[in-house]
């Protein structure tokens, strides 16, 4: 337990301000805006299509789930100065560090496929060839990567992630009859394998392997200490209020937008997801709303997906692996993050089920739920007094975590099996 503690002894948990809020604020909110990326947005585009308002409890159930999972990784990163996979690496072993990076990296291909998809749909939209597209997208985020430290990059992803509240406004310009969601919100077919593949998928939508990553990372290069954690606590419960609000935003959205002029049934491309919103801000200025909101969630969550992955990988490997480091420095890092982009970017251009695609990332994240939330869980639990969970929020924490597993795999299977 010694070797997990970087506090020094008597040290809290700090004291809320909001002046403190605006000096840390950033890996809790960044987290849950790539949290919503452009899979989430198309599992919850799939889930009023298809269900109406008969996911939207989940939306509301996940945000203390997510809340509790993120706020581990603050703990962690503030009390050990150590990413997540060092932690899982000193505290476990090698071995089990690797089948932790693997896991991450796997779901960060997943993500950063469905980014890039989702940003060559909106290209598709204005008519721009995919290629052209994703060569503007690898060359961007590249050189913001090369020119930029961690702080500018993270002011980017938090100006990009901004643009996703636009969806909140279309789902209250649909107007959704209260009615219609108070009937259908406890209308819960759960002998239906279609309804709870989603299910699954809005879970892995929202708990996703790389936010654990990303969060507890940014938390130790931005050099947190203990006294932190209690102001970050409240940057993270805003960003899982706020990602959150916007996957419900877009539940309820395509629920009356599509249920209204009785189309309701599978959305199969970003083109379709978009004509669905748009009649409901008028078409020139609708198609506007949903490409700003809908590329401002692929290009935060494309950022952090990227920068997981070879931070992750360059720490467990012992190469360079932060962004403040010069490229001559850390070659490698920048070389694993531009492979990662060109490697997207080339399965993109190749043609691919965007739609299909986005839904199987989200189920695949939920089935890798026993290996994520378990090592963060143990982990907690070795943490040094008073940081270590402890008591009835232990209890609670233990129990949430563990229902979320079950659900997730329960209804990933059956959903895979039907």
């Amino acid at each position: 337990m010694d070797d997990m503690r970087r506090a020094e002894p008597g040290q809290g948990i700090g004291t809320f301000s909001w002046k403190h809020l605006a000096a840390v604020l950033g890996p809790g909110i960044v987290a849950m805006l790539a949290d919503t990326d452009a899979g989430s947005l198309i599992t919850a585009s799939q889930s009023g299509a298809q269900w109406g308002y008969r996911l939207l409890w989940l939306q509301v159930v996940l945000v203390p789930v997510l809340f509790m999972t993120q706020e581990l990784t603050v703990r962690l990163g503030a009390v050990t100065g150590k990413s997540h996979g060092t932690l899982i690496r000193d505290t476990y072993g090698r071995f089990w560090a690797y089948v932790a990076v693997l896991t991450l990296v796997v779901a960060c291909v997943g993500a950063l496929l469905t980014e890039m998809g989702g940003l060559a749909g909106i290209g598709a939209m204005l008519n721009i060839p995919p290629w052209i597209t994703m060569a503007i997208v690898v060359v961007a985020l590249t050189l913001m990567a090369v020119t930029g430290s961690f702080k500018s990059v993270e002011r980017i992803a938090l100006g990009a992630g901004a643009f996703e509240v636009v969806f909140v406004a279309v789902a209250i310009w649909a107007h959704p009859k209260a009615g219609d969601v108070a009937r259908q919100i406890v209308s819960i077919p759960v002998t239906d394998g279609k309804y709870m593949f989603l299910v699954s998928a809005n879970i892995g939508a929202v708990i996703m392997p790389w936010m654990v990553f990303f969060q507890q990372s940014s938390v130790v290069e931005k050099g947190m200490k203990t006294t932190d954690i209690k102001t970050e606590r409240v940057d993270t419960a805003i960003g899982a209020v706020v990602t959150q609000g916007v996957m419900a935003a877009v539940v309820v959205a395509c629920a009356a937008a599509l249920q209204g002029s009785g189309k309701a049934g599978h959305l199969d491309t970003v083109q379709q997801i978009s004509d669905a919103l748009t009649p409901v801000l008028g078409e020139a200025f609708g198609r506007i709303v949903f490409g700003v909101g809908f590329a401002g969630a692929a290009i935060v969550a494309a950022i952090v997906v990227t920068l997981t992955a070879a931070r992750e990988l360059g720490e467990l490997l012992g190469f360079g692996h932060t962004l403040d480091k010069p490229m001559g420095e850390a070659p490698w890092f920048y070389v694993i993050y531009a492979a990662v982009l060109v490697a997207g970017a080339a399965f993109i251009v190749a043609g691919v089920d965007i739609v299909s695609l986005a839904v199987g990332v989200q189920v695949l994240n939920a089935l890798l739920l026993p290996i994520v939330l378990g090592f963060l869980y143990l982990l907690a639990r070795r943490l040094p007094e008073p940081f270590r969970i402890t008591g009835a929020y232990h209890a609670v924490v233990a129990v949430v975590l563990a229902v979320t597993v079950a659900l997730g795999l329960y209804s990933g299977i059956a959903g895979l099996w039907s």
